[in-house]
């Protein structure tokens, strides 16, 4: 049995095309590891704060000089790491917006990026304490991405494997359904997609 943590950062709502990837990987995932418990998240419901001063200056305060003002500006980022920490299997629904990802999404990993928690300094640099997750992204896009003279265009996959990989979650997985907007390719877009997940 594991546990799924499914972030949905896809504005589309019922029609977006990453969330109906995501949740095919959630349920290969099931199908994998009858009984898992999934937890879905949409971050955009939540209404994540956006990276700030007074959130910052929390985030460096010591745990026994935090104040009740301190402790509610971290509450959204507290629950994030608790939601990541306890998942074994993370699914990540990334539509690319303007070559990137959405403004939930990125809200969520500057909350969950927390020195001391998950990640950390030696005299080797940086050291991720995010171990032992499996992240898949569900991604998809209008055009085609994953090659050709789009692909250096694409600040959604790379930034996120580094990203993740920071934190120590180096087993990413990238899933696609590109070309929604491309006839010819589009019709197909999201059955070769779906078809090309693969879980462990």
């Amino acid at each position: 049995m594991k546990r799924i943590l499914h972030l949905i950062s896809s504005i589309q709502g019922a029609q977006s095309y990453s969330i109906k990837l995501g949740k095919a990987v959630v349920e290969k995932i099931m199908e994998k590891h009858p009984g898992s418990i999934v937890e879905e998240v949409n971050l955009n419901d939540l209404e994540l704060p956006h990276l700030n001063l007074r959130i910052l200056q929390s985030m460096f305060t010591p745990g026994e000089q935090l104040t009740p003002e301190n402790r509610e500006s971290l509450r959204y980022s507290d629950e994030a790491i608790k939601q990541l920490t306890a998942a074994d299997i993370i699914v990540i629904g990334a539509p690319l917006y303007n070559f990137s990802i959405h403004t939930a999404l990125k809200a969520w990993l500057d909350l969950i990026t927390r020195a001391g928690i998950t990640f950390s300094y030696n005299e080797s640099g940086p050291v991720g304490l995010v171990q032992g997750k499996k992240v898949y992204i569900a991604m998809s896009s209008g055009g085609v991405y994953s090659e050709g003279p789009a692909q250096q265009n694409d600040f959604v996959a790379p930034y996120l494997k580094s990203f993740l990989g920071f934190l120590g979650m180096k087993e990413v997985d990238v899933f696609r359904v590109e070309g929604v907007k491309i006839p010819g390719i589009m019709e197909h877009a999201l059955e070769k997609g779906i078809a090309s997940i693969q879980v462990d």
